[in-house]
């Protein structure tokens, strides 16, 4: 079973970017899709995108399209790209597997996903 690292997580100005890894220590991602998470104290945990594991496709939610780009960047790694980042994109940020042995799977549920990281906090600060 795959084991989850983020990082890349840090504070930058409003229009900045940051790059997150989600990188297994164990394993590949070979059969899991990867989605990415983000919360913030007091609110329910919303998920950012998403990425099958082999046919590449990929989801978004609305609040970050054209922003964030999600991609494999080898069997061990997924990337989440953050540009033009605004203050409400501040979070502790998550990489989560579900298993998808057929390739083309995504999701922005968290209850479809089994193994989490322990995420990298994100901070946009004016």
């Amino acid at each position: 079973q795959v084991q989850l690292v983020e990082s890349g997580g840090g504070s930058v100005q409003p229009g900045g970017s940051l790059r997150l890894s989600c990188a297994t220590s164990r394993g590949n991602l070979d059969d899991w899709a990867i989605g990415w998470f983000r919360q913030v104290p007091g609110k329910e945990r919303e998920g950012v995108s998403s990425i099958s594991a082999t046919d590449g496709r990929t989801t978004y939610a609305d609040s970050v399209k054209g922003r964030f780009t999600i991609f494999k960047a080898s069997r061990n790694t997924v990337y989440l790209q953050l540009n033009s980042l605004k203050p409400e994109d501040t979070g502790v940020y998550y990489c989560a597997a579900m298993e998808d042995v057929f390739g083309n799977l995504f999701s922005l549920k968290e209850y479809d996903y089994d193994i989490w990281g322990q995420g990298t906090q994100v901070t946009v600060y004016s």
